[in-house]
């Protein structure tokens, strides 16, 4: 618990103004240190009263976010003074008129916005942090240090989230994975975006997190054993060229590391490249390219290269600004391993991004890839989406695209995300020619609406009055700005459609001697896999949902229970419509709304992510007022939680060991005589668990299985998989959820 003692706290503020300038002082000269004193001064009067949710004086908050953007990110005077003030005008009596005499024009513009942001994120409403995100991106147009600002208060309050709640702590991890550290991958801050990263998987991971932290920590003498004796012939030789350079071994983030398991289905110790070998060259700007190379060619004379691994990011550069050579090469112990050359102005691009970016580009005089972007950015925010939820998810599809420039039939040069379509190009120029066209021209040659485009296109769209937007588009597009249009177009044709539909529905049911209910409409839904009602009012108006298939549904759904979910294949059809939980489920559930929910209200327990009593899950209040229960690090939650963070519930699993959930497991490893007669032995009378089904596949002597067991909740799945994972020739064992764990 934090005591406060005003003699230590005075003594431990000075000390971090002073880190400040400490941090400023290595970033950069130091041009005027009394505009920067004029601002500590005012920021530590005007929250001298005020602590932070840990008990700390408020204003440490603002020094450290200060620091952060001078040393960590590079900023200068300007920045610094604004996030010294970043919180004064929302949470004192200060006014943005009062910083605009004090500090001028430019620092009251960017406090302003600043401020804009905040109230933004702490004043939610319905889908806010969707809308946050598109004004967030509306200041890029004014001033981008208002995002780097922004992306050093987001990393200082990740630092030191203890001190919130936990549903408080799960929003803001959610909202960062989701926004934040993409934002941030965007403007090159490597650094900061893996951070970011790290922490979030720290409050939404926890014990994945911790499992992966220590086992880095058990292997760090082994790795720093491995790194010296590879690098000593390489340093060797480039010292004997004459090279002026640095060798540095930097460790894979946490949040990487286990990206990694889970897409290769593999534990902690099958992760090789836990690091990469970085050679970072002293050169002139003229003789980087050259010296780069030298350098690979002197890594690659000791090392084999993997041929297929080499990318040159200095001869065309990353969209964010990013340039490096890496290749992968195997030691003389077997081991690949990834090396990264660059030279010391593109490492402090890549670590610092744009504000580094912007230091050198009068060296390097050419519009980079970060430049084009935020031109982009005012190019789609010209043309607003009025769902701002919709302009998120499409915003994001963009947001690490690497990019291709194409031409008009007249010349005029348009930059577009790679892989993008004639129909990403028609809506580029205007949003009717993209809702009229019919066909594209490309280099002169007739071309279909979903063709590729190169680098080099020259594109004309072909038009027609009597087109109009089609279903099949959306799969063309590939950019926010055509898939937005797109889906507005199509909803306006589908809300036409919609009355229409829902009347021929009710008929059919009549015909049935059924009423029409909103299980019903859910369980079409699913059987359909349509996401809203509309779609399903679309379909059976345009004839492909009619009596024959109504029935069949409807007779599938009645053969079936609620646990029937569970048996199904273990990829989940989207969308992902959640079953009601039947009364004992419910009795084991406690909701606390905070607000009166209604007498009706339904909960439904989602199966992207099976939860069970014992997990950590949410509530998700829907717009009809049922709650949809996840787990809190199911991939679903978090962007829930990242978009609608007013609309979760608090949730908690009540004790009780009259009901059970059927969770799956999956196992691997070697084949042999009696495996399954020792799986089913220990499950059922060991530890007295009841098996629902058993699926294996056997490849030669590897073979892959999945169960599922019904169990009361978490601790029994936990106690069993540890009694597994004992069991000859079981290699890996984890729960169903995950595409892989930790092995412990």
């Amino acid at each position: 618990m934090y005591t406060i003692n005003p003699e230590a706290e005075r003594r431990e503020i000075l000390k971090r103004y002073r880190n400040l300038l400490n941090a400023w002082g290595k970033a950069g000269d130091q041009k005027n240190k009394r505009l920067v004193r004029k601002a500590f001064n005012l920021a530590a009067s005007a929250h001298k009263d005020m602590r932070r949710k840990s008990g700390e004086p408020y204003i440490y908050h603002p020094l450290e976010v200060a620091r952060i953007v001078a040393g960590e990110i590079g900023l200068g005077e300007t920045s610094i003074i604004c996030a010294l003030l970043h919180d004064v005008v929302e949470d004192t009596n200060y006014t943005v008129e009062d910083i605009r005499q004090m500090f001028g024009d430019k620092i009251a513009s960017i406090t302003d916005g600043l401020t804009k942001i905040k109230e933004i994120f702490d004043h939610s409403t319905a889908s806010a942090q969707a809308e946050n995100f598109r004004k967030i991106l509306l200041t890029l147009s004014d001033d981008v240090r208002v995002i780097l600002i922004k992306l050093a208060d987001r990393l200082h309050n990740m630092r030191t989230l203890d001190a919130m709640i936990p549903e408080k702590r799960l929003k803001i991890a959610s909202e960062t994975i989701y926004l934040f550290a993409p934002l941030a991958h965007r403007l090159g801050l490597y650094a900061i975006k893996s951070e970011l990263e790290d922490l979030a998987l720290k409050y939404t991971e926890p014990e994945i997190y911790a499992t992966i932290a220590s086992k880095l920590e058990e292997t760090a003498a082994s790795r720093t054993k491995f790194i010296s004796k590879f690098i000593y012939p390489i340093k060797k030789e480039l010292a004997k060229q004459g090279l002026k350079f640095e060798i540095i071994g930097r460790e894979k983030s946490i949040y990487s590391i286990w990206q990694k398991m889970k897409t290769k289905q593999i534990p902690f110790d099958e992760v090789f490249d836990l690091f990469a070998v970085r050679i970072i060259i002293d050169t002139e700007f003229e003789n980087e390219k050259y010296q780069c190379w030298q350098a690979y060619s002197t890594v690659t004379d000791f090392y084999s290269p993997k041929q297929n691994r080499l990318r040159d990011w200095i001869s065309s550069p990353k969209a964010n600004g990013y340039e490096s050579l890496h290749t992968t090469v195997m030691s003389h112990t077997g081991q690949w391993v990834e090396v990264q050359i660059r030279t010391r102005r593109m490492n402090e691009i890549a670590e610092k991004g744009y504000a580094a970016h912007w230091k050198y580009k009068e060296k390097t005089q050419s519009e980079s890839g970060i430049d084009r972007w935020l031109n982009k950015i005012k190019d789609l925010l010209q043309e607003p989406d009025p769902n701002a939820l919709t302009f998120l998810d499409e915003f994001k599809l963009n947001l690490f695209a690497d990019e291709i420039i194409v031409f008009t039939p007249k010349g005029d040069l348009k930059t577009l995300p790679s892989k993008s379509t004639a129909i990403d190009f028609a809506y580029n120029i205007h949003s009717e020619i993209g809702n009229r066209a019919i066909g594209a021209k490309v280099n002169h040659r007739l071309v279909s609406l979903n063709y590729v485009l190169n680098n080099g296109d020259q594109i004309e769209i072909i038009t027609s009055r009597k087109q109009e937007p089609r279903d099949e588009w959306i799969d063309y597009a590939v950019t926010a700005r055509a898939r937005s249009f797109i889906k507005e177009a199509l909803k306006e044709k589908r809300k036409q459609h919609a009355e229409q539909g829902l009347r021929k529905l009710e008929t059919i049911f009549s015909e049935m001697g059924l009423p029409f209910s909103k299980n019903y409409q859910l369980k079409l839904q699913e059987c359909n896999k349509l996401s809203s009602p509309n779609d399903l009012f679309y379909k059976v108006d345009m004839g492909e949902i009619g009596l024959k298939e109504v029935k069949e549904c409807i007779s599938q759904s009645d053969k079936g229970s609620w646990l029937d979910i569970f048996t199904r294949p273990f990829g989940r059809s989207k969308p992902n419509i959640p079953q009601s939980l039947s009364e004992d489920v419910r009795d084991k559930l406690k909701v606390r709304t905070g607000v009166a929910p209604k007498e009706d209200v339904d909960y439904r327990i989602s199966d992207c992510c099976h939860p069970i009593p014992g997990d950590d899950v949410i509530g998700f209040m829907a717009e009809d007022g049922d709650i949809w229960i996840h787990r809190t690090n199911c991939s679903e939650a978090i962007i829930l939680m990242s978009k609608y963070g007013n609309r979760i519930v608090k949730t908690k699993w009540l004790n009780s060991e009259t009901t059970t959930f059927l969770t799956g497991i999956r196992l691997a490893g070697f084949d042999r005589i009696g495996l399954i007669n020792d799986l089913t032995r220990v499950i059922t009378e060991e530890l007295a668990l009841n098996i629902r089904s058993f699926h294996i596949d056997s490849t030669g002597e590897v073979y892959e299985a999945t169960i599922m067991i019904l169990v009361h909740d978490k601790e029994e799945i936990d106690r069993m998989i540890a009694v597994l994972k004992k069991v000859k020739g079981i290699e890996t064992v984890f729960r169903l959820g995950y595409k892989s764990i930790p092995k412990t």
